[in-house]
């Protein structure tokens, strides 16, 4: 289902002149079912930006009906730390720091820390305390930058 909500909403978001980051569809159980859809801009996103994309979207969402039960919509910014989505994201942030979860444990572990130091066009090359752990892109369940407090204050 996530990757045809992908298709779905990613020509909407990028109509309006915003970069399509990412989604996430967390489905209900005895809550209701969230649909969070990411969009990010040169030079950022306000709440203004984000309530344009919501009101294009809940259109389209209503028109297409591709959720058959209840949830809700939200937009949001990326934010500084932001989750990686898909492989072309990564390039961009080499040499920053980040965490990274994998689906399948890489020497009997799956949370991991550390800088990006490479992408290749199948995977990651993450240094995390002075060793170097290469993760699958198919392998990452999920990958966020950790903010460096220290950067953003200079």
């Amino acid at each position: 289902m996530r990757d045809d909500l992908v298709d779905l909403l990613k020509p909407s978001v990028e109509a309006l002149g915003y970069e399509f980051w990412g989604l996430e569809f967390a489905g209900g159980g005895k809550r209701k079912s969230l649909l969070r859809v990411y969009i990010d801009q040169e030079q950022g996103i306000s709440v203004e930006d984000c309530e344009l994309v919501s009101r294009q979207l809940s259109r389209v969402l209503d028109v297409e009906d591709p959720i058959k039960t209840e949830y809700a919509l939200e937009v949001s910014s990326p934010g500084l730390d932001r989750t990686l989505f898909y492989p072309e994201q990564y390039p961009h942030y080499c040499g920053e720091l980040m965490s990274v979860k994998t689906i399948v444990p890489i020497a009997g572990q799956r949370n991991f820390k550390g800088v990006l130091s490479a992408v290749h066009k199948d995977k990651i090359i993450l240094v995390e305390a002075d060793k170097e752990v290469s993760i699958d892109f198919d392998n990452i369940h999920r990958a966020n930058l950790i903010i460096d407090w220290h950067k953003v204050k200079e």
